[in-house]
C-alpha cells in the first residue's frame, strides 16, 4: 500500500477550478452509473413489464434506500463532510483520519443495527411501506412477495451507508470520479444476476434481490482501497471523544431530520401509489430513473464538488456573507441551469420517444408507455427547482445551518402529500385507453400520474423558500432568472427543427426515431450555446469546449 497522499494547502488548486473540473468528474461518475441504471431498468422492462413484480422490486428496496440517505450521503454532506474538509484545509491530517475512524465505526454499529432489525422484522416493515399490497386478491400476491424480498435486501443498507461515507473521504480530498462511477457496480450485479437467473417472474425477482445485495457490497470495497491511502490516523472506533466528532453529532440530528423529511417524501409516493391500481409503483420507478438522471447527472454534481470548495471559502472569509461565496453559488446555478434547461424541454417535448427507447420491448408495450410518460411530464414540471435546491441545500450546510433546508422539506412533503392525494384518486378512474386509445379496458390508469404532479408543484416551493431564507444571509440576487431565460430560449429554438423531423419522418422502429430525433435536439443547443452561452458550456467540456467558442474580434 502506498503512503497517504499529502497535500499542503499551498498546492491545493484554486477553488474556482477545482469545483469545475470536481463536478465534470462527479458528472462522469454519475454518468457511467445512470447509463447502466438505465440498462438495468430495460432489464426489468423487457422481464417484467409494468405489473406486480416490478412494485414489488421497488418498494422492497426502498426501506434500504431510505436508510442509506437517512445516515449516508445527504447527513455526511451536511455533517462529516464541512468538519473533515476543513480538517484537511487546515493540514490537521491526524486528526481528519482518527475523526474519520470514529464515524466509520459509528456508522457501521448503526447501519448494522438496522440491517439485523430489518431482517428480523420484515414483515411489519413491509406493512409500513406497503399497506395498500395487503389488498392483494390476484394470482400474485404483492405483500407476501415484499416480505421476501424486504428480507433478502435490507442487508445492503449497511454497505451503501460505508459507501457513502467512503464517498465522503473522497470528495473532501477531490477525488470525484470514483465514489461516483461505484453504483455501476449495484446496477452491473443486478442484471447479471437477471441473465442468469431462469424460470418464473418469481425466481427472476428474488435473483435482482441478490444481486442487489451483492451488488451493494461490492460499491463499498471497491472505494476502500482509496479510502485507505488517503486517511492519516485511521482506525476504527466507536469513541466520541475523537477530534469533530461531538460537532458532527450535533450537526447529524438536523441534518438526519432535514434528510428524513426528504426521504418521506419519496417513500409517501410509493406507499400512495400502493393503494391505487397494480402498476402505479411500476410507473413511478421507471419514470424516477429518467427524472433522477438529470437531478444526479447536473444538480447533484455541482452541488457535490461546490460544498468542499464553499466550505474552504466560507472558513477563509472568516465566516458566511462575502461576495466569493454569492458570486460562486451563482455560477453553479446556471452551470446546474444550463444542461437541466434543454432536458426540461426535451423531456416534456419528447419524452415519449425517450421512454420507449429505453423501455419499449418484452412486456413493456404502448399502454405503458404512455404512462411512463405522462408520469416523467409530472415529475419534469419540478425538474429545475429540484436540482437547484439540492444546490442552496449545500450552501447552507457550508455555512453551518442544518436547520433551515430540514424545515423547508416539512413543508414541502406536506404541500405535496395534501396535493398528491385528490389528485391521485381523482386521475386513478380514467385508464390510459381513455386518453391514447387502444386495447378496450385497459389494466393501466392514471393515478400516479397525480403524484407526480403534486411533487413538481412541492419543488418549486421548496425552492423558493430556500431561496427567501439564504437571502437573508446573503445579500444580492442568488437565482440566475436572466440566464436560465437565455437557455430557455436555445432550447425552444433546438426543439423546433427535432419536432419537424419527428412530424416529417415516416413511421419506423421507435428506437431508431427516437435516436434520430432526440440527437437533432441535442446537437442544436449544443450548436446554438456555443453563441449562446459559451461560458457555460466550456464549464462542462474543459479545453474542448474552450475552443468551442466563437472568437471575438
Amino acid at each position: 500500500m502506498s503512503e497517504p497522499i499529502q497535500e499542503p494547502v499551498a498546492a491545493a488548486p484554486a477553488p474556482a477550478a477545482t469545483g469545475r473540473g470536481g463536478a465534470v468528474l462527479v458528472a462522469a461518475g454519475i454518468l457511467s452509473s445512470r447509463l447502466i441504471g438505465l440498462v438495468r431498468g430495460r432489464a426489468l422492462a423487457h422481464f417484467f413489464g409494468v405489473g406486480p413484480y416490478v412494485d414489488v422490486l421497488n418498494m422492497a428496496l426502498r426501506a434500504p434506500n431510505f436508510l442509506q440517505n437517512l445516515l449516508g450521503e445527504g447527513t455526511l454532506s451536511a455533517s462529516f463532510i464541512p468538519i473533515y474538509s476543513r480538517m484537511v484545509h487546515e493540514g490537521r491530517r491526524e486528526e481528519a483520519g482518527r475523526f474519520a475512524g470514529a464515524v466509520f465505526g459509528l456508522l457501521a454499529a448503526a447501519a448494522g443495527a438496522f440491517a439485523l432489525l430489518g431482517v428480523v422484522f420484515a414483515r411489519p416493515i413491509t406493512t409500513v411501506l406497503a399497506l395498500g399490497f395487503r389488498g392483494d386478491s390476484g394470482a400474485v400476491d404483492r405483500f407476501e412477495l415484499t416480505v421476501q424480498a424486504v428480507r433478502i435486501i435490507f442487508p445492503m443498507t449497511a454497505f451503501l451507508v460505508l459507501s457513502a461515507w467512503a464517498l465522503g473521504v473522497l470528495n473532501s480530498h477531490r477525488r470525484f470520479f470514483l465514489p461516483y462511477f461505484a453504483p455501476v457496480l449495484w446496477n452491473a450485479a443486478i442484471i447479471a444476476a437477471l441473465v442468469w437467473a431462469s424460470g418464473s417472474k418469481e425466481n427472476l425477482l428474488f435473483a435482482a434481490c441478490w444481486g442487489a445485495l451483492a451488488g451493494g457490497l461490492a460499491q463499498f470495497l471497491v472505494q476502500l482501497p482509496a479510502v485507505l491511502r488517503l486517511l492519516s490516523g485511521f482506525r476504527p472506533s466507536l469513541s466520541t471523544r475523537a477530534p469533530g466528532v461531538r460537532e458532527a453529532l450535533a450537526a447529524f440530528g438536523p441534518a438526519v431530520a432535514g434528510r428524513g423529511v426528504v426521504q418521506l417524501a419519496g417513500y409517501l409516493d410509493l406507499f400512495l401509489a400502493g393503494f391505487l391500481a397494480t402498476g402505479a409503483v411500476s410507473a413511478l420507478g421507471y419514470a424516477q430513473t429518467l427524472y433522477l438522471l438529470p437531478v444526479s447527472l447536473f444538480g447533484m454534481s455541482v452541488a457535490a464538488a461546490e460544498l468542499p470548495e464553499m466550505t474552504r471559502l466560507r472558513n477563509g472569509a472568516g465566516g458566511a456573507g462575502g461576495g466569493e461565496l454569492l458570486a460562486r453559488v451563482r455560477r453553479s446555478l446556471r452551470q446546474t441551469a444550463f444542461l437541466n434547461v434543454p432536458t426540461f424541454a426535451g423531456y416534456l417535448a419528447f419524452g415519449y420517444l425517450l421512454v420507449g427507447l429505453l423501455y419499449r420491448t418484452g412486456e413493456f408495450q404502448r399502454q405503458a408507455n404512455w404512462l411512463v410518460y405522462l408520469v416523467l411530464c409530472g415529475y419534469t414540471l419540478g425538474l429545475l427547482a429540484t436540482t437547484s435546491s439540492r444546490l442552496l441545500q449545500n450552501t447552507f450546510y457550508a455555512l453551518g445551518d442544518t436547520r433551515s433546508p430540514a424545515r423547508v422539506a416539512a413543508l414541502r412533503v406536506t404541500v405535496s402529500a395534501a396535493l398528491g392525494v385528490p389528485l391521485m384518486l381523482a386521475l386513478d378512474r380514467f385508464p390510459v385507453t381513455a386518453l391514447f386509445g387502444g386495447e378496450a379496458g385497459g389494466t393501466l390508469f392514471l393515478g400516479a400520474v397525480g403524484l407526480a404532479l403534486a411533487s413538481g408543484v412541492g419543488a418549486w416551493l421548496e425552492l423558493a423558500l430556500l431561496r427567501r431564507a439564504l437571502a437573508l444571509r446573503l445579500s444580492g440576487s442568488i437565482l440566475p432568472w436572466r440566464e436560465v431565460g437565455r437557455m430557455a430560449l436555445l432550447a425552444a429554438a433546438a426543439a423546433i427543427p427535432a419536432a419537424l423531423l419527428w412530424w416529417l419522418l415516416p413511421p419506423f422502429h421507435v428506437i431508431l426515431r427516437a435516436l434520430v430525433v432526440v440527437g437533432c435536439y441535442g446537437a442544436g443547443y449544443l450548436l446554438l450555446a456555443r453563441f449562446g452561452a459559451p461560458e457555460e458550456l466550456a464549464i462542462w467540456t474543459g479545453r474542448f469546449g474552450r475552443r468551442l467558442r466563437p472568437k471575438r474580434p
